[in-house]
């Protein structure tokens, strides 16, 4: 198919090509924003959950509020063992298939799993059955949204017309603090008007059974869109073209280079974000013996301005490129945990939002223009799955160990230093990776899908 071919077959679609500005693409934001909403609403909702009340009502005392926390980390870290293997499978659901059917799949999947933890009796009733119960609906709900990310993200980049695609892909990624910011809401509501004994026996129950609603709100959204004129070509040929392959086996012996980079891109931005919003609750509960509903609103007032602030830093990505934006987050976020934990050691509310809220900013600077970075990684015919083996399998080591570690180190020393050496290694090794990267600000998904022809000598229609 030639350039004109290419373009009058996008020419045709409802929502329009990929440079397309107007109703259309903000409905496609607007679409993989819900569903990210709904998605990360349930995901967060357990991490808060775990650091404030499953390691009581899950686990057997110990006699130590931290063997606890530690304990509900660990069934925590199960839902990132379980992504990447939701993002191979739905990565190669959604190259074969489509990004819109995949995402519509997720969603339903992560709400009932969700649903169901609300309804999950606790330790003092069932045992260790309990704690299994709650572990394997935790690997279902992480399994599910490691094939979200990815979906979400490229259903809107690939729309993106290319001088804008940091600042339009940055949207899902902003969604992530709008579902964090719900389950924080929701919880802080019903740690605000109930008892402790209650919010502890019923209370946290409600904000799990509220997911039925929001999921059915994000399932509708997402029937209502429409396929990237760059993926159906894509599609097209894969079905057309007996050489031309798909998936997860074609990125890793094809692309190895570019999921290692993702990898890489991903590890402190995932680390850090962890230790900001999951271990700042850990250590000023345990340490500062700081009050929850103040902590949850300083969560708050933090997801706020992490919800502002990543549009504009997708923008900045496109004026002044992927790489400086992504190489001052993993610069900048190395020092935050020597000026973060003092501020918490204030006990100073102000003082405490302002250093989860700096954290929070910083994070941003590589969390913003991850999806921009990573499409132009991949061609289309396995971008799905490139982009979602990247981000995922990094979860394993990276968020799922983060908070568990920290807490590990707490216990044992007594002291945050640790975790700073920790998040300073992680944001030199991004650091390095950033640099290995080429620069594809403004670059043309075609030009790479035609680089990837070339490269592989593959019929210049099969440039997916």
């Amino acid at each position: 198919m030639s350039v004109g071919q290419r373009s009058a077959a996008g020419a045709g679609q409802p929502v329009g090509h990929p440079g397309s500005k107007g109703a259309g693409l903000k409905k496609i934001v607007a679409a993989s924003m819900v569903g990210t909403v709904v998605e990360w609403y349930e995901f967060f909702l357990y991490a808060t959950a775990a650091t404030l009340i499953f390691g009581k009502y899950f686990f057997p005392p110990t006699g130590n509020d931290l063997d606890g926390i530690i304990q509900a980390f660990l069934t925590y870290a199960v839902g990132f063992v379980a992504r990447p293997l939701g993002g191979i499978v739905f990565g190669q659901i959604g190259d074969r298939l489509g990004r819109k059917p995949t995402l519509q799949l997720t969603i339903v999947i992560v709400g009932v799993s969700t649903f169901l933890m609300g309804c999950l009796p606790g330790f003092a009733d069932l045992g260790y059955w309990a704690p299994a119960m709650l572990v394997a609906l935790r690997f279902i709900q992480g399994f599910a949204l490691g094939g979200e990310w990815g979906g979400a993200v490229l259903l809107v980049a690939e729309h993106s017309p290319k001088e804008s695609r940091g600042f339009w892909s940055s949207w899902p990624q902003a969604a992530v603090p709008v579902g964090n910011l719900l389950a924080t809401l929701v919880l802080f509501i019903m740690s605000t008007t109930l008892s402790s004994a209650a919010f502890l026996g019923w209370g946290w129950r409600v904000a799990f059974w509220l997911s039925a609603v929001i999921v059915f709100v994000g399932y509708y959204i997402r029937t209502h869109v429409t396929e990237a004129p760059i993926f159906l070509e894509a599609k097209a040929q894969v079905e057309k073209e007996q050489a031309v392959s798909y998936g997860v086996g074609e990125v890793i012996r094809k692309y190895p280079k570019g999921i290692l980079q993702a990898m890489g891109l991903r590890l402190a931005e995932n680390i850090m974000y962890y230790l900001v919003v999951s271990f700042s609750i850990v250590y000023l509960k345990s340490v500062d013996k700081y009050d929850t509903s103040s902590l949850l609103l300083a969560l708050l007032i933090a997801h706020v301005v992490h919800f502002i602030v990543i549009p504009q830093l997708g923008r900045l990505a496109d004026t002044w490129g992927r790489k400086p934006v992504y190489l001052i987050g993993a610069i900048s976020g190395a020092t935050w945990p020597f000026f973060a934990f003092p501020m918490f050691d204030t006990k100073n509310p102000v003082v405490i939002v302002a250093a989860v809220t700096v954290g929070l900013c910083l994070h941003a600077f590589m969390y913003a223009g991850q999806p921009a970075i990573m499409t132009e990684l991949f061609p289309t015919r396995m971008r799905y799955s490139g982009v979602s083996l990247g981000s995922q399998v990094t979860s394993i080591f990276a968020g799922s160990l983060a908070p568990l570690l920290a807490t590990q180190w707490l216990k044992d020393t007594g002291s945050w230093m640790p975790t700073a050496i920790y998040l300073v290694i992680a944001c030199a090794i991004t650091a390095v990776v950033v640099l290995t990267l080429k620069e594809t600000r403004g670059v043309a998904l075609e030009d790479v899908d035609d680089a990837d022809a070339v490269r592989h000598g593959l019929p210049m229609g099969a440039r997916a």
